[in-house]
Formats: structure tokens, sequence, C-alpha cells
């Protein structure tokens, strides 16, 4: 199954000509989560390959505007577009309260299902085939970091192994790849006879604002993807960290901590009209590390 990471918007504080404001798309297969819904969000999403009517799901890091002033015009938007499917936002301690005076602003009423629900750190939200936990991000206001993990898949099949046991090609070795056990001339064969260990699924951390904390390198340990603040270059590292967020250096730093194999940094200051500086700060600690563009779009792939 295909899965894409969609950079909606990866800047910071407001919008600026070069970024608009955070909100981040993953896709997997027909479905689609939005984390963080900033303003103009569904104007991204319109200029975007995917859809919001495909979006069911939106997770927001926290309640300063520039991650969630876009959920009004959203919500409107799908209303207006005949939304019949319920729409379930989460966040931290509050977003009821918020969706609900969202939900009521102005002269609108949805006629579909919005659910809110209030996360606390270390919930899990289970979905078909993977799930998608929260943890505490380390900001001044009570904010989360989110991580969609893929369920492990089964071991790599080994097909000689199979053939010593008796097993003809076809239908019988689907059914053991697919963890069922099968009989063959009164001797009942397990999976684990024919498959090597479990491999893991895909992991994608996406921090939103913090500064840099050890319960994020643990978060994000071995992921295929971090993504996550860089808000300043090193220069400004106390007013970054003052403020909850963290320099592209100290991103680098926690992805090199982390064992992640590739590092995007988002939540870019409206101050950097080229972002080349941070680029390359990060890469000095962890090469593998890319500034996210508005609209840029990146497959992960599994591991063989």
């Amino acid at each position: 199954m295909q899965l894409y990471i969609y950079f909606l918007g990866t800047g910071g504080s407001w919008p600026s000509v070069q970024r608009n404001v955070s909100a981040i798309a993953i896709k997997r297969g027909g479905e689609v989560l939005l984390f963080d819904c900033g303003e103009g969000t569904q104007r991204q999403i319109q200029k975007s390959k995917i859809s919001y009517m495909q979006i069911k799901h939106v997770f927001i890091t926290h309640y300063h505007g520039d991650h969630f002033l876009g959920l009004p015009g959203f919500i409107q938007t799908l209303q207006l577009n005949d939304r019949q499917e319920p729409l379930h936002i989460y966040g931290p301690k509050g977003t009821e309260e918020i969706v609900d005076i969202i939900v009521h602003l102005g002269y609108f009423k949805p006629d579909y299902e919005i659910i809110a629900h209030d996360l606390k750190p270390g919930d899990a939200i289970r979905f078909d085939g993977y799930e998608v936990r929260c943890i505490e991000a380390c900001h001044n206001v009570p904010a989360l970091a989110y991580c969609l993990e893929e369920d492990k898949r089964p071991g790599r099949f080994n097909k000689k192994k199979a053939l010593e046991l008796g097993i003809p090609e076809g239908p019988l070795f689907r059914k053991l790849q697919m963890g069922q056990s099968i009989e063959i001339n009164g001797k009942i064969i397990t999976p684990d006879m024919v498959l090597g260990p479990p491999r893991p699924g895909r992991k994608i951390v996406i921090t939103g604002d913090t500064k840099p904390c050890e319960r994020i390198v643990e978060f994000a340990k071995n992921s295929d993807v971090l993504i996550h603040d860089a808000t300043f270059d090193s220069s400004l590292e106390e007013k970054a960290n003052e403020y909850g967020h963290s320099t592209a250096k100290q991103a680098a730093e926690i992805a090199k901590k982390a064992c992640v194999e590739r590092l995007y940094l988002t939540h870019i200051s409206p101050r950097y009209h080229d972002a080349k500086l941070l680029e390359e700060e990060a890469r000095e600690i962890f090469p593998n590390s890319w500034v996210a563009h508005d609209f840029m779009e990146v497959e992960v792939k599994l591991k063989k």
C-alpha cells in the first residue's frame, strides 16, 4: 500500500509569500489524515493532489492560531460540498470545547456529524492496519506530538523451505504468508515454519511545535520520517527555546539520536525568505535532512 506525505503548509506564526502555516496530510491508500489545519489550509488542499472530502480524521497539535485557524473554513467548505460522513477532530485537552465554538460560529450549522476528542499523552487511536499515538511535546502551551505507525508485517517467505516441506506452489503459499496454518499429507504446517521474523511497518513522527526534549527522541526512535520544528537557525537558539521551538541544528541532533532515516524541517519562521541556511546547519549534523516546502510530496516506501 502506498504511503505519501503532503506538506500543505510549512511556515510558522503567520502566512508568508513563500509559505502557508502548518498543515500536513498523510495519504495511506485511499485514506487521508490531516495533521494541523492553519489558516488557508482548505485552499492549499485544493491546489494539491488530495481531496478534502477524503479527510475523515484531523489531528491538531496545539491551539496556537497558525495550527488550527483553518478549521472553521475547512468545516464549512465540507458542508457546502454536501459532506455526509462524520469528521473526527483530535487534539489536546480543550479540543471538545474549541470545536463546539467553531461549529457554532456565525449563521452556520453543519448537517454532517463532527466528533471532537480530547487526547491525553499516551493515547492511541486504532485504524485498519496502523495506529496514531501521541505524547506531550515540549512547548509553552499544552501540545501533542503524533506518531503514525503501521502494524508489523509477516516475515519473508522462505520458498525453498516450503518446497522442502512438500508444499506445492500456489494458494497454500498464500495462506501461510497470511498467517494461516495448513495441512499437507496429515501434517500441520504453521506459518513460523516458513516465515522469517516479523518486519516493521512504516513509522512517521510529527512533532508540532516543540523545543528539544528526550521524550521526542524516544518517541521518534527508528522512524522512517521525522517531521520536526525548525523555526530558527542556531544563532537564535535561546529565542527559539524560550518560546518552545527548536533550531534546525537541534532538530538534526534529535534525528541523529533517534536513528531516523529522514528528517524534514518545518514551521520555518517568516524571516527566512530562503531557508537554505537551516538545511545546511541540519545537514552538518544529520545529512538526510531537508527543509520542507509547501506542496512537497514525499513517498514513504516499505523496507524490503
